[in-house]
């Protein structure tokens, strides 16, 4: 089991920044990947940002060029990713959530997800 806890998040004006960080604990060997969704009210949730162990990342098309994803590299904070943001929009307002995934080779991947962040940027 992989257990992930976030912090960052809250209430911005149109083109200013904020930081998300994502902490895993527990079974981190097994994770593949690191990423953030969103859920804005009455929409689905989606994709933001995702960072493989390989070091690979995926942007939505709505947040490339101003929303990077990265994994901290010292000692003690090896499984944390943080989701820095910049020039933020209302659209970008949502539950910010953090995810990580296991793939396993004989059956469909496994999920974890953090408990969600509030994002809110106003006009």
């Amino acid at each position: 089991q992989v257990q992930l806890v976030e912090s960052g998040g809250g209430l911005v004006q149109a083109g200013g920044s904020l930081r998300l960080s994502c902490a895993a604990s527990g079974s981190t060997r097994s994770i593949n990947g690191m990423g953030w969704y969103r859920q804005a009210p009455g929409k689905q949730r989606e994709l933001v940002a995702r960072l493989t162990s390989g070091g690979g990342t995926t942007y939505a098309d709505s947040v490339k060029g101003r929303f990077t994803i990265s994994r901290d590299n010292t000692r003690n904070t090896r499984n944390t990713v943080t989701l820095q943001m910049n020039s933020l929009i209302p659209e970008d307002t949502a539950v910010y959530y953090c995810n990580a995934y296991t793939i396993y080779s004989w059956g469909p991947a496994e999920n974890y997800w953090g408990q969600g962040t509030q994002v809110t940027v106003s006009s």
